[in-house]
Parts: C-alpha cells; structure tokens; sequence
C-alpha cells in the first residue's frame, strides 16, 4: 500500500496503567475517541478488526458499539499484534469491503503475567521459576543482549541512559503510565533480574487499549484537515536459523530478523529511507532490544547506539527521536495494544499535537516497530 491508498483520520487511547474498566470497556472508549477524532458514528464504519492477548472474542464489544452487520476480524500475532491491525483493516479496504474502518488493539494483564501468569502455565513452570527471574522472556531477552554487547561494545551505562530516555519522555506525557523521570542512579543500582538487565531495564504488563480509524486515502480530507498517509505497512515472519525466542541458540551464519526483513521491504515500498524518518517508535519490551532495533530497522549500524545514546540523539531534541510517549517502559505493555499505541503517537507527532513532547521542526514521516513473539515483526511509515 502506499500515500496514495489509505489514510489515517481518527485516532484515540485508553491510558495504560492499571485500571478498573474490563478489557473490552476499555476497547470501546479508544474506539469512541478514535471515532470522535474521525468525526463520523459507528454506522459510519464499513468493517473492523481487533486484537487481543487475553479476550478469546474481541470483536463482543460491537454489542456496546452497535450491531451493524460488519465484517469484525480478529487476530493475534504476540506484540506485533497493533501493526498487524491496521494492516489487516486496511487490506479490507483495499479489498473493496468498504471505505471506512476501524482497528482495535486492548488488554489487561496483571502484575507479574510476563513471568508466572498464562504464559508459564502454558509451560508448565512453577512460579518460583519466574518470580527468581528465570521468566523464559527475561532469559532470552538477557542472553540476546548480552551477546550483542559482547560483539558490538555496548556499555552497561548504555542500557541505562537508554532508560533514563524513556521514563523522561514518559514524564512529559500526560497519559503515560510511569510519569516519573527516574535518574541514572536509580536506573543503574535497581535490582539486577538476568544480567546484564535490571528491574528499570524492562517494562511491565499493563492494561490499556488504543484505535485507530482508516480510510480511502482519496476521501479523507472529508472528515479531517490533518490526515496522516500509510505509505506502507508489513509484516514479517522469522527465517529459519534465526535467533529467536523458541531456537535461542547461536546460528552459524546471521540471518536477518523479521524486523530487518520488515523494515527493509517498507522503506522500499514507501520510497524513503532512514534520513527521511523524524520520529521512531520501536519495540522496547526491555532497553537491549530498542538498542539493538535501532540497527536492525536502519536508523544506524550496530554499535553506533552507544555513541548516539550517549550524545542525545534518540532524544525529543536529538537527530532521531525514539519512543517519544515514554514507550513501553514508561507506558507498560498491553499487548494487543501496542502497536496501535506507537501509531497513535506517531499520528499526534506528525499532526504537531504531541503537546508537552512536540519534537521539534514538525517531522514529515514517522515510522512504528512492533517485534512479538516467537520471532514476527511489523513496520509501518506514515507521513503527512
């Protein structure tokens, strides 16, 4: 798809954080806003798709929306789930199933749902397994970063300064989860959970819900002054012999992640590069892996992290600003939710409403990330 098929108009977000409202009353309070940014009602919508980690059925909360007789899809692809959403409702689109739709991402877990909730059980792991930080995730996580810091001289104060990035941008938005700045300090000297990364280093599950409403990209400007262009959004599944959560082992010759595959095939089929990119979201479940994305969407070779890191540049100010909402450290992961999250922020940047965290100079593209598990990733360049 390109600038030419599918705009964005309407945009709205549940906060993240923790809160009383069940996960599908939270998915139709973003799918209200997201409609009222649109200007437009329920009936106004021509087909729906929505995602979710923890409610089987999504697609239930029509019966508080309206029953209208659209098609509602629903999917899920671990966190890349959000950019998958749109891709999926904008392909419907495309299809000829109507002018209009809605993408839907929610979800509620609990504190500690990372590591001993569904995802062990599934497993079948005690939970002292997760709670003395053997969490499968936490573990991959470590090993792969460990090993990059390994091979490309990645300091240990890198991983901090890249989270003390995080929880200040998180302070300068109003609807981030974790609105406190922390200092390096009290990034650096919190509890050490698998080496090299501490409690400060990773995210935490979260609940939450994001929208976001699309149409033809020929109508827009009927229902907004402000539209945000999809010049492309793909997704990608792993190689075999990649290193991934369910084969960490090393292989014997590196073969490009689904981000590389993903990011690649959208700076192509959008017709930009990195330079032309004012503002990144990327997957940062824990700091090694926005370090490392960094490289593997193109924003720089492995091993300039550290210096950009160290000299501001991924900050709001800085040449490449990333993960200006906070991200997932700040905001917490829902993950059904995400990717839409990061296209929500993206969408206020380039619209120039991303008041209290305006990167400056009204960037012209933006551009989201989304990596899930067990190795699929989505890509998504927009563009005003």
């Amino acid at each position: 798809m390109s600038s030419d098929d599918i705009a964005i108009i309407g945009i709205g977000l549940h906060p993240f954080g923790r809160h009383e409202a069940t996960t599908i009353e939270m998915g139709v309070m973003a799918a209200n806003m997201a409609l009222k940014d649109a200007g437009i009602n329920w009936k106004d919508v021509d087909l729906a798709c929505a995602g979710s980690l923890e409610v089987i059925q999504p697609d239930t909360m029509i019966k508080y929306m309206g029953l209208t007789g659209i098609p509602f899809t629903t999917l899920f692809n671990g966190c890349a789930t959000g950019g998958n959403l749109m891709r999926t409702t904008a392909n419907g689109i495309l299809a000829g199933d109507g002018d209009i739709g809605i993408a839907v991402g929610m979800d509620k877990h609990p504190r500690g749902a990372f590591s001993v909730g569904s995802t062990m059980a599934g497993l079948g792991l005690p939970e002292w397994y997760g709670n003395t930080g053997l969490a499968v995730n936490p573990q991959f996580f470590s090993m792969k970063t460990m090993r990059y810091m390994h091979d490309f001289g990645i300091t240990d104060e890198c991983l901090s300064l890249c989270a003390q990035k995080a929880f200040e941008n998180g302070s300068r938005n109003e609807q981030a989860w974790r609105r406190k700045a922390l200092s390096f300090d009290e990034i650096a000297n919190s509890q050490m959970v698998t080496n090299p990364l501490r409690k400060r280093h990773f995210c935490s599950p979260s609940e939450g819900a994001a929208a976001v409403v699309i149409c033809r990209a020929d109508v827009a400007k009927k229902y907004t002054t402000k539209p945000i262009y999809v010049k492309a959004n793909v997704f990608k599944t792993r190689l075999h012999g990649s290193f991934e959560v369910l084969a960490p082992a090393t292989p014997t010759a590196r073969l490009p992640a689904p981000s590389v595959q993903a990011s690649q095939a959208a700076f192509e089929k959008a017709g930009v590069g990195p330079e032309d990119i004012g503002v990144a979201q990327l997957q940062d479940t824990e700091v090694g892996h926005e370090i490392m994305h960094m490289a593997e969407n193109g924003f720089c070779r492995d091993g300039e992290q550290e210096k950009l890191i160290r000299e501001g540049q991924t900050k709001i100010e800085g040449k490449i600003p990333v993960n200006t909402d906070g991200g997932l450290l700040a905001n917490g992961e829902p993950v059904g939710a995400s990717g839409l999250r990061q296209i929500y922020e993206v969408a206020l940047q380039l619209r120039g409403d991303a008041t209290g965290r305006q990167v400056p100079n009204h960037p012209k593209a933006g551009y989201t990330h989304v990596y899930g598990f067990p190795g699929v990733s989505c890509v998504t360049v927009l563009s005003r």
